[in-house]
């Protein structure tokens, strides 16, 4: 063809050229912004999550969310993981559909099953959206090059495969459906309460396979993290039964109890996150907690 042959066609071009051009800032600035309202809405619920608490090393002063915190249990000693973007010993490698699967299912990219210290039980039930989020704020974190503290545990509960059972028996997979006979209120705290601040994983009593009771959620154990016991947060419990919505609401943002105490042995790094939630997320957590059905537990000789 010969160049003036090619005139027309490049004078038919260039308009189009001209414009993809102009646009092309546009688009990567959209882009750009829909990143940072993922990042910001990840950081959001993080935060709820509680996630730096369990992947941060903080008594010995690691670095944010290199892992390493030790966590006691009657089964052993388990460490949280890295979970910094770090490609080598953290999650930088990860995928949008294996960060997924590692909360939905517990599996790892390698195929691992998780032990349930991780709660995925839990968080099993959010949605993959917020689950994406998350991921765009850890991934906005500083990469941190520390390996994994291999965790301690006692003979035989270290054997992943037993998971496979343990998972057929008692991980009820997400994601949760709103339930039609509440309101959105009640399904926010809700979800809040069984999904995102997993707050069966520590109030509930579990069985001796290390499950949480279904029959007796929320209803507190006297061997909670780190042997330490949990109150009852439904009905049944002292404390709710007398609280107010407004109460506890308040109690979740500032940590102090009606009658002028504060809250202690893990409770408070708790507080630390919900206090950062939104008024209404507070209440709504709170709504859902005094409408359960009141758990009893039979009472107990001291431990």
């Amino acid at each position: 063809m010969k160049m003036n042959a090619l005139v027309p066609f490049f004078v038919i071009l260039r308009p189009a050229v001209v414009l993809a051009a102009a646009l092309l800032p546009c688009v990567v600035s959209s882009a750009s912004a829909q990143d940072q309202a993922a990042i910001e809405r990840g950081k959001y619920l993080y935060t709820a999550a509680g996630c730096e608490g369990c992947h941060t090393d903080t008594k010995n002063k690691g670095e944010k969310l290199a892992g390493g915190r030790a966590l006691v249990t009657p089964f052993g000693t388990y460490y949280g993981p890295n979970i910094t973007p770090d490609k080598e010993h953290g999650i930088g490698n990860w995928t949008d559909a294996q960060f997924i699967r590692a909360l939905r299912d517990g599996i790892s990219p390698s195929g691992e099953h998780y032990f349930p210290v991780f709660p995925y039980t839990s968080f099993s039930k959010m949605t993959d959206r917020d689950m994406l989020d998350i991921k765009a704020y850890l991934f906005a974190q500083p990469a941190v090059a520390r390996a994994d503290t291999p965790h301690d545990i006692k003979f035989p509960f270290g054997f992943r495969f037993t998971m496979i059972g343990w998972k057929l028996l008692f991980l009820d997979k997400g994601p949760m459906q709103p339930d039609t006979a509440h309101d959105e209120q009640w399904n926010r705290g809700a979800y809040l309460v069984r999904a995102l601040t997993h707050c069966g994983e520590c109030h509930t009593e579990r069985n001796i396979l290390g499950a949480v009771r279904k029959d007796r959620e929320l209803g507190g154990s006297p061997v909670g993290p780190e042997g330490r016991s949990v109150p009852n947060v439904t009905p049944g419990g002292r404390n709710v039964s007398q609280w107010s919505e407004e109460e506890i609401a308040e109690l979740l943002s500032s940590g102090l109890t009606p009658d002028g105490d504060s809250v202690a042995n893990g409770m408070d790094e708790v507080v630390a996150n919900t206090g950062k939630l939104t008024e209404n997320d507070r209440m709504a957590i709170a709504v859902f907690l005094k409408s359960l059905p009141p758990v009893q537990l039979p009472p107990r000789a001291p431990n």
